[in-house]
């Protein structure tokens, strides 16, 4: 393991235990908050073992886990498929964290249930690089805010929906997070994968370049377009591919 992705690791670390101390007092109307970062910390530190210091000096920045994705594999955009398949990860411990959501249980690399953003994503980025490695040479892959957070109902709360002095902790961590990554990877480029993610980036570095690509998202009409074909054209675009 090289400097690098020692140093990628120790960033993930002081993130994990910062969030999972900010989980424990979130206001409504988050009802359960869950770390991937902790409960899946053997899949993550994998996908950062394997594939932070190939070179890359571009982020593809998305903004917080979705439940069947990073929810259950504590990958970015992690479709149980996507990385078991592509990325190789498979037969890691995921532990069962506290205060799940009846609806949204963590069943771990073994889930069944796939993301269909995550199957997006990283279905457009093989077709375009080929193979997980090749892929990492050109970028590599962050969420903004690595918590998971639902209502009372299981809804999906994102960040941008936070308010209050725990929502600016959780903020300043994950900035300061990025700002780390960022230094150490010497990034040249951060694309948001959506908005939200974009004006987090833009609003840390004036050094950077900051572009977008919209979400690739099932409740996107513009992601859905086409068969995902549009869709697929703005990320390579945006890849400048």
């Amino acid at each position: 393991m090289d400097g690098i992705t020692e140093e990628v690791i120790r960033a993930a670390h002081a993130l994990r235990e910062r969030c999972s101390h900010i989980l424990l007092d979130l206001p409504a109307p988050v009802a359960h908050a869950l770390n991937p970062l902790d409960y899946a910390r053997a899949p993550h530190e994998e996908y950062l073992r394997r594939y932070s210091g190939l070179g890359s000096h571009t982020i593809l920045l998305g903004m917080n886990p979705g439940p069947w994705g990073m929810g259950q594999t504590g990958v970015p955009f992690g479709d149980v498929n996507a990385v078991r398949e592509l990325l190789d990860i498979r037969d890691l411990p995921v532990d069962q964290p506290p205060n799940q959501h009846p609806n949204r249980p963590v069943h771990g690399l073994s889930s069944t249930r796939g993301e269909v953003s995550g199957t997006r994503l990283w279905g457009a980025l093989a077709e375009m690089f080929g193979s997980a490695d090749e892929i990492h040479a050109h970028l590599f892959v962050v969420n903004h805010c690595p918590l998971l957070m639902y209502n009372a109902d299981g809804q999906n709360i994102t960040p941008d929906k936070l308010r209050g002095p725990v929502a600016a902790e959780l903020l300043a961590a994950c900035d300061e997070h990025l700002r780390t990554i960022a230094e150490v990877l010497q990034i040249q480029r951060i694309i948001g994968v959506g908005r939200y993610a974009q004006r987090q980036a833009a609003a840390l570095f004036s050094e950077i370049e900051v572009d977008w690509v919209p979400h690739p998202s099932p409740a996107s009409p513009f992601a859905n377009k086409n068969g995902g074909a549009d869709w697929r054209d703005a990320l390579s675009a945006a890849l400048r591919i």
